[in-house]
């Protein structure tokens, strides 16, 4: 049995987020990620896993595997997406199946990064905003994050800003910087959810132009 974290208790989780020097939120770019945008998510994502618990690998990828990664995303034709300012990629976001057996196909899981430099500016949640919509195009019906860390205050509010709500958490499934750490899971419904029957074959709608 899944046991919750006291302080996830009380869902749902709050939306509010401490005042930030420079918090007023950019005007970015949100487009597809191509392959010379690795070595910037690259930069990204190794802050994340030398620093945080937000991911649970200890040892930053290379670009070349970033790259891997990037590239079976898009051959399934599913979303990832990066958002500039300046010309320089400040954050990203993807989705990608939740698991590999085919019942679960119509279930997408998402992952946003945004730079360190430009936290608490809105990045994220336009990030989130334009994957969601992608995600409804292309037939999906749920998507589910699995945040690292139920201490990750900055992740659970943009989740739940965005319409997710806490199912549950997996307790001390991950130990790194010497203590346990849980992942918390939060669900948002796509769609017509499961009030129709789904497309055949979902990953292959209707896509978004670049915006």
């Amino acid at each position: 049995m899944t046991r919750t974290p006291p302080h996830l208790e009380s869902c749902p989780v709050s939306t509010h987020q401490p005042a930030k020097p420079s918090s007023a939120p950019l005007k970015v770019r949100i487009r597809m990620a191509t392959e010379k945008d690795m070595p910037a998510i690259q930069e990204i994502y190794a802050h994340y896993v030398s620093n945080t618990t937000a991911s649970f690998e200890e040892e930053p990828p290379t670009v070349a595997e970033m790259t891997a990664r990037w590239q079976r995303v898009h051959s399934r034709g599913l979303p990832y997406l990066v958002a500039t300012y300046r010309n320089q990629v400040v954050g990203y976001a993807y989705a990608g199946p939740f698991r590999e057996r085919s019942g679960y196909r119509y279930t997408i899981e998402d992952s946003v990064y945004v730079s360190e430099e430009y936290r608490g500016r809105d990045v994220g949640n336009e990030l989130m905003t334009e994957l969601i919509a992608r995600c409804i195009a292309l037939g999906f019906r749920q998507m589910i994050a699995v945040i690292g860390d139920s201490t990750n205050a900055s992740s659970l509010a943009l989740h739940s800003r965005h319409g997710f709500f806490v199912v549950g958490a997996l307790s001390s499934t991950c130990f790194k910087f010497g203590r346990w750490v849980d992942a918390v899971l939060m669900q948002r419904i796509l769609g017509d959810g499961d009030n129709s029957l789904p497309p055949k074959n979902p990953g292959r709608g209707k896509r978004r132009s670049k915006r």
